[in-house]
């Protein structure tokens, strides 16, 4: 399978889930985002051209990357998409992380949240980690926007702590 991985902010192209898909076999898609010097827009903008050039079969997303996978997913309802530890308030969670919100970010990532709270959830998979210490509200994401959830009791935010091969060859089909 064809499958675009995101990478989470500050984190790598070559994340344990990209890692995961290609010990599983899978061609990976694997940009590296700097989510400090482009703004969410033009982030946005260059995944949908990647995704639109690359034509994946599924769509994997880490942390914030999971964020941008459900709005890929939402202009292309088709593609599968599986979320590891998605973070999707990043109003709440960036800023405790280092990330410089302004007013526009704001605005933006505020405009997009509302985007993927109206979208239709049906093809969207969570993976997340009862012990995540990056993120709080899971039980919002499980409860509120994503029906398809698994929890890893003792996962934490990191997909390497989530056991990536057994659920992407569980759910990746």
């Amino acid at each position: 399978m064809k499958i675009l991985n995101i990478h989470g902010y500050k984190g790598s192209a070559e994340n344990s889930a990209c890692m995961a898909l290609k010990k599983l076999g899978h061609e990976v898609i694997s940009p590296q985002i700097d989510y400090d010097l482009k703004n969410p827009r033009q982030i946005l903008s260059d995944l949908r051209k990647i995704s639109d050039e690359n034509k994946p079969d599924y769509i994997v997303g880490t942390s914030l990357g999971g964020f941008f996978a459900m709005l890929i997913a939402r202009r292309n309802t088709d593609i599968p998409v599986v979320l590891v530890s998605p973070c999707l308030n990043p109003c709440v969670t960036l800023p405790e992380l280092g990330y410089k919100v302004d007013r526009i970010r704001k605005m933006t990532f505020v405009e997009y949240a509302d985007m993927i709270e109206k979208m239709n959830r049906q093809n969207v998979t969570a993976i997340i980690g009862g012990q995540d210490e990056v993120i709080n509200y899971h039980s919002f994401t499980t409860k509120s926007l994503i029906k398809n959830c698994y929890v890893v009791p003792e996962g934490k935010h990191s997909g390497a702590t989530l056991n990536l091969d057994y659920w992407f060859k569980e759910l990746i089909k």
